[in-house]
């Protein structure tokens, strides 16, 4: 679990990243969690984007995303998701 300094942090971090996943109509599937998962991996710190025509929850899109690459939801802020997983292989951020 992440503590509020470390939340503080990585909320900084991605402030000025842009979304690289879009959430749609047809909500999370398997293809869409490995990507992202992949994604993950290679960057550690990511923005989700939930799109208006998506039928599920937004908290609901960020527990099925955390819960499938095993990453830390960090915030859920309008319609984006910031997710945060440490990288095995490319650690580029050092946690407080």
């Amino acid at each position: 679990m992440l503590t509020g300094k470390q939340k503080r942090f990585l909320r900084a971090e991605a402030h000025h990243l842009k979304p690289i996943f879009q959430v749609g109509k047809i909500g999370v599937n398997d293809n869409m969690i490995e990507q992202i998962g992949e994604a993950l991996e290679k960057r550690e710190l990511l923005k989700v984007s939930v799109l208006q025509n998506c039928m599920e929850d937004k908290d609901a899109v960020a527990e099925q995303i955390a819960d499938g690459t095993e990453a830390h939801i960090v915030q859920i802020i309008g319609n984006q998701i910031v997710l945060y997983k440490e990288s095995k292989e490319n650690k580029q951020l050092r946690l407080p």
